[in-house]
């Protein structure tokens, strides 16, 4: 690693301890995480589902082992939840118990998608319209815990962070696998874009109805150029360093992308008390593989763990025996960033002052404002 990658990692991990260690009270009342395999934290364990993480080696770098995280460590939220000052993780809807509740839960699921039939070639999980339904029993919860004081429910609720990340499966685990989905047949791209988004408008619809005003929207990564899609790229030259993405699959997700933005200036525009941002994880990513080195990174092209080209054509098998330092991989297994990276994809949604990562604001100013 670099001397400058050196004090990138080195400040990033020191903030992130002390933002937990020193903090009085959390910058916000509570977090509420809407999403897929890149935040789930449990909510798949229990169900009949091959997106599961629940064993080892996943978690071989998490203080609670093999939690149902996939990554080696924290996820992006874990950390956005100790920037943002709670002394804990933000708890699994599947298993949160009482006052739990008040802080916020965690609703994602691994495979989970904007469309129903997402994700289900690996099985049960909770589509982005069950994870609402499921924040729409939080409520009720809560209702009843303020002895039914909807107004000082719906200010409580005001104020909470919401983290929405969803779509990747919806090109993964649907758009791009031909032989399982009909989608690419029926829709080109832009249509295709153009349903996600008005079905993702209209759940967030459903949110802010239930109180959400202060809401961040996450972008869809560089999904082309994760290392399950360089060993099926046949440009990929066997998985070597210069192993080349899939263009097309990330010029599909730029277009839902740029969607995201127009949607979160309308609802900034057209709904009351409504501040939602724009992070744009596309971005991050590409600055990453740019500028690897200068990140401490060496290998970007393949995962920690797993199983032939890439380390991405089988993901990480119980008990494999990952890379030894992963701290020098981008990624853990053929889906998902290392705990390292997911630091990196916090920070610049928490504290960059470039539009170009968030927009309008970042997700401190969003808990501010």
């Amino acid at each position: 690693m670099g001397n400058l990658g050196k004090l990138v990692l080195f400040v990033t991990l020191v903030f992130v301890g002390a933002t937990s260690a020193w903090s009085t009270d959390p910058q916000v009342p509570c977090f509420f995480i809407f999403g897929d395999s890149l935040v789930d934290n449990g909510n798949n364990n229990g169900i009949l589902s091959l997106a599961r993480a629940n064993y080892r080696p996943y978690g071989v770098d998490f203080p609670q082992g093999a939690s149902g995280r996939f990554t080696n460590g924290r996820t992006m939220v874990d950390i956005l939840a100790q920037f943002l000052g709670f002394r804990s993780f933000i708890p699994p809807y599947a298993t949160a118990r009482g006052d739990e509740v008040l802080r916020g839960l965690n609703y994602a699921s691994g495979a989970a998608g904007l469309r129903s039939e997402t994700g289900s070639n690996l099985g049960q999980h909770y589509p982005f319209a069950e994870q609402i339904n499921h924040f729409r029993n939080t409520v009720q919860y809560m209702r009843r815990t303020f002895k039914g004081n909807t107004t000082k429910l719906r200010d409580h609720l005001s104020k909470c962070i919401y983290f929405v990340g969803m779509g990747s499966n919806d090109y993964l685990n649907n758009y791009f696998m031909p032989f399982y989905y009909p989608t690419s047949y029926e829709y080109s791209p832009s249509t295709f874009a153009t349903l996600l988004l008005q079905a993702y408008s209209q759940q967030l619809m459903q949110l802010y109805n239930l109180g959400a005003r202060k809401v961040a929207i996450i972008g869809i990564g560089q999904v082309g150029c994760i290392p399950y899609e360089l060993a099926r790229n046949r440009n990929s030259n066997n998985g070597r360093n210069n192993s080349q993405c899939n263009e097309t699959i990330n010029k599909d997700i730029t277009i839902f992308n740029n969607g995201l933005v127009q949607m979160v200036n309308r609802f900034n525009k057209q709904k009351s008390g409504a501040k939602f941002i724009y992070v744009n994880t596309f971005q991050t990513s590409k600055d990453i593989a740019a500028n690897a080195a200068s990140y401490g990174f060496k290998v970007v092209d393949r995962g920690c763990c797993g199983v032939g080209r890439n380390n991405g054509q089988i993901t990480c098998l119980p008990y494999q025996t990952p890379c030894s330092d992963r701290t020098k991989y981008l990624f853990w297994d053929a889906f998902h960033p290392t705990e390292v990276a997911n630091v990196i994809y916090a920070r610049k949604a928490y504290s960059s002052k470039s539009k170009s990562d968030a927009y309008p604001m970042n997700i401190q100013q969003l808990a501010r404002a």
